[in-house]
């Protein structure tokens, strides 16, 4: 585990004013008390192949696991390099086409929104009515360094069109049979990006729930809205890093600016970050309360995001929406949609061929078979307009 964060804390407490010190009191006992939960280690499976029981009761307690060493060295450096060729294909700016050095920028061409940006340090999305609305309040916006740049990318969506080590991630093995031990064999999609937040300049996102759809379902769980995997390149901490409320994903609709105001400030109480070193994948509930401070420190955070949902909770429903537009989940989308993992799956298996390949049921079921190639890079153009948004 991170100790060397001391730096860091201090460093994003000072932007704070009058609650510095409430800050970095904040800061330091969620770190405590997020290395001390029981919920985190590697993936392991039983004698049977199931997800082992302890991980799967301590995910269901707290809504998170995070599963340690799960991205080697070599897949790490793969991935950070791909990283820094694609931001130098940024365009310059919000609505700008070319990159710096007036070549096309990345997803300019894309009918599908890609690009989130924000003001260094900023919150672009709290308090406002996109997504739905659910980011109900504004967290704080420390002033920025004088040399600060106008803008900063902080979501790439659809990241798998761009990045091929992205897409390998998507098709690990261990982590796909994680998928099907929470949602069954015949779990689906959901959504893709990369989560971005460079040190002294990286956006909050406001405290809120993913879940749209099935608040209001009789047949309302813990899972409906499915979960997302976190795969970190560089580590997370308490100052770059989510923070969540464990067990807040058995709850329902939660009232956030009910919490902010019980806690009396931004800092909701009872909350712990997801803390990891580089190559850790953090799985998280959609459905627990969840959000990050800007990132005022000093290290870099990079999130591989990645989720999947329960085929009964997409089948037949109306989208929420959120990451594409309005539509009913038919078979033919959702198989459609599901392509993007037999992709993931070759991609990886050529760059890794000693592991053993994920088999993914329904292409069992349906004799089909998928091969990464230029055509199939081709295909995943605009594949997010299918993002299966509940």
């Amino acid at each position: 585990m991170r100790i060397d964060y001391m730096d860091s804390i201090n460093a994003c407490a000072a932007h704070y004013g009058e609650d510095a010190e409430a800050m970095r009191a904040f800061l330091i006992a969620g770190h405590e008390k997020a290395v001390q939960m029981e919920n985190r280690g590697p993936i392991i499976f039983d004698d049977a192949g199931n997800l082992a029981s302890h991980i799967l009761d301590a995910y269901r307690e707290y809504g998170f696991y995070v599963f340690t060493g799960v991205l080697k060295q070599d897949e790490l450096k793969d991935i950070e390099e791909d990283l820094e060729a694609m931001k130098q294909r940024f365009p310059k700016g919000p609505g700008e086409t070319l990159a710096a050095d007036g070549s096309p920028g990345l997803g300019a061409d894309c009918s599908a929104l890609t690009l989130l940006w924000s003001k260094p340090l900023g919150d672009p999305l709290g308090g406002t009515e996109l997504a739905n609305g659910r980011h109900q309040v504004k967290l704080r916006e420390p002033e920025a360094a004088a040399d600060a740049p106008d803008w900063t990318a902080f979501i790439l969506l659809g990241s798998l069109q761009f990045s091929e080590t992205c897409l390998r991630v998507y098709g690990h093995p261990q982590l796909l049979r994680v998928a099907e031990a929470i949602n069954g064999k015949d779990f689906t999609p959901f959504n893709e990006a990369l989560f971005i937040k460079e040190p002294g300049i990286g956006a909050a996102v406001s405290w809120h729930q993913d879940g749209t759809t099935h608040w209001d379902s009789p047949d309302f769980d813990q899972d409906i809205h499915g979960f997302n995997f976190m795969a970190q390149v560089y580590g997370s901490t308490a100052v770059n890093g989510v923070w969540v409320l464990p067990g807040s994903h058995k709850l329902g609709k939660v009232d956030i600016k009910a919490l902010v105001a019980a806690s009396g400030s931004e800092r909701i109480a009872d909350t712990v970050p997801l803390v990891c070193d580089a190559g850790d994948v953090i799985i998280c509930n959609r459905q627990l309360v969840h959000g990050s401070f800007a990132n005022t420190g000093f290290e870099p955070r990079i999130t591989v995001n990645f989720g999947f949902h329960r085929r009964s909770s997409v089948l037949g429903v109306m989208g929420a929406g959120t990451h594409s537009k309005p539509q009913v989940f038919d078979d033919a989308l959702i198989a459609q949609r599901s392509k993007v993992i037999g992709y993931g799956i070759d991609a990886r298996r050529q760059r890794f061929p000693d592991e053993t390949p994920y088999q993914y049921q329904p292409f069992l079921d349906r004799g089909l078979t998928f091969h990464w190639d230029e055509a199939a890079r081709a295909s995943l153009k605009d594949y997010n307009t299918l993002d299966l948004s509940i």
